[in-house]
């Protein structure tokens, strides 16, 4: 949530209570820092290099981290590197997908747009460009991808191979963009697919999970820059999931957080606009995240007291509203580290399990990280997890130094009771026999993953599971 002033004063000072000394000093003596924290890269044995992501949870050690400038080096590393291999990305994805003890991919130099049709409005951008680089890169030229996630420094290749999405009830995942792409097989071929192209390895390369070879290039459908109106309101929890369906029907975006303990939420909506622009004001998201932990921290033992405190400490009013450049305003950054589960809920399903996991949420004291909720509309890529239709996201938050195992025991079954799928990118228990109950084209996909990569290059520990080869 961006306000224009922090606005969370604390200290109880904004209400009247009577506050148990008692209480106060156990909760104030509490450490949240969970047990073997620590997200320091690995030591590296002699000559090698350690690689850790984003969010610390998950290391490596490989033999060799690669950085190729060109397909062919790509061909030569497939051929000739240690095994298991796998693509690097941005590292933001909290599974454990890319880790390698043996070979590990940075295609980050195959980045930038190759070039445009204008006709087709078709742009060839490399794997590597981040999502970032290439809206600014297509906004130079008057251009821009439909949609964006609310975090954009993931690669192409990484952003479409685990089904990033944004919000937009009208929107797809912003792996529907692509129209074709460059693939290095583990054998060391080069491969084009497309629609027309080999259509098979189109539709599963989509979302591949870097387990069918290498992404060099895509070709992503792109449409004529524009801008956007942003608006960003304090609302009620009870309020916002009153309205919910609503307002995701009346705005291009909308996403919704709910506060823990709070009773309070956002709603962020975003419109096509045309007119003089205000300009994109300074996010202090970061901000504001940081006075829900120091609420936590110092008033987290009372529920009711941290909701008094909230109430009467934040401005009604605060939130934003600005207009400027699409891709400027649908992206934030995250300067604080989390860790993160998020499950795809079919949408008839969304609003009570919503409910239930606010409700189940705030049965803990210790949290404070938003809850986010957003709609997305359905392609057909086998592995994408809207392949069916509309599903409503929700996403659940800890602080990367903080215990995230409640996550696997108290909200991910309420997540599967719903019918939910897993963020491919974010955490989750479930393996191949899971999977493949929940992806009628599951089993096409590792068909057509085990004829393109017989001897399991490209297979980690963890995809090892995921396949069902564990």
């Amino acid at each position: 949530m961006a306000l224009s002033r922090r606005k969370l004063l604390l200290g109880g000072a904004a209400v009247a209570v009577a506050i148990p000394v008692g209480s106060q000093a156990w909760w104030s003596s509490k450490n949240f820092v969970r047990d073997g924290f620590d997200p320091d890269l690995p030591k590296a044995p002699t000559g090698e290099r350690a690689w850790v992501n984003w969010s610390g949870i998950e290391k490596a050690t490989p033999k060799i981290l690669a950085a190729p400038t060109s397909t062919e080096e790509v061909v030569a590393l497939v051929q000739n590197s240690p095994t298991p291999i796998r693509p690097a990305g941005s590292g933001h994805s909290f599974t454990a997908l890319c880790p390698s003890e043996g070979t590990m991919v940075d295609i980050g130099a195959l980045s930038g747009i190759i070039s445009h049709d204008p006709v087709t409005n078709i742009a060839t951008l490399g794997a590597g460009t981040k999502l970032q680089q290439a809206a600014r890169l297509l906004h130079e030229q008057g251009l821009a991808l439909a949609n964006l996630p609310d975090i954009d420094v993931q690669t192409l290749a990484g952003g479409f191979s685990t089904a990033t999405h944004g919000t937009g009830r009208n929107l797809t995942a912003i792996h529907d963009y692509v129209r074709g792409f460059e693939l290095v097989t583990p054998s060391g071929d080069i491969v084009q697919a497309s629609a027309e192209q080999n259509a098979d390895l189109f539709q599963a390369g989509k979302v591949s999970l870097g387990a069918l070879g290498i992404i060099t290039r895509y070709d992503l459908q792109v449409e004529p820059a524009f801008d956007l109106h942003r608006r960003v309101k304090l609302v009620k929890t009870e309020d916002i999931l009153d309205q919910y369906m609503g307002l995701s029907e009346q705005h291009r975006n909308f996403e919704a957080v709910f506060f823990p303990n709070t009773g309070h939420g956002a709603t962020f909506t975003h419109d096509k606009y045309e007119g003089s622009l205000s300009g994109e004001q300074p996010s202090e998201d970061d901000n504001f995240l940081q006075d829900l932990k120091q609420l936590r921290d110092t008033f987290g033992w009372s529920s009711w007291l941290r909701r008094k405190i909230f109430a009467a400490s934040v401005d009604p009013e605060a939130g934003e509203d600005t207009t400027d450049a699409g891709w400027k305003l649908l992206a934030t950054s995250r300067p604080s580290k989390f860790n993160e589960m998020e499950y795809h809920i079919p949408l008839e399903n969304g609003l009570e399990t919503l409910r239930t996991v606010i409700a189940k949420m705030e049965s803990r004291n210790d949290a404070f990280y938003p809850i986010e909720a957003r709609v997305t509309a359905p392609d057909d890529a086998w592995l994408s997890p809207f392949n069916d239709g509309h599903r409503l996201s929700i996403a659940i938050h800890a602080d990367s130094s903080e215990n995230f195992q409640y996550f696997f025991t108290e909200f991910e079954p309420i997540f599967r009771a719903a019918g939910g799928r897993p963020h491919w990118g974010k955490l989750h228990s479930l393996g191949a026999k899971e999977l493949s109950a929940l992806y009628p084209k599951f089993a096409a996909f590792n068909q057509l993953r085990r004829e393109l990569d017989p001897t399991g290059k490209l297979v980690n520990p963890y995809l090892s599971k995921i396949w069902g080869e564990a």
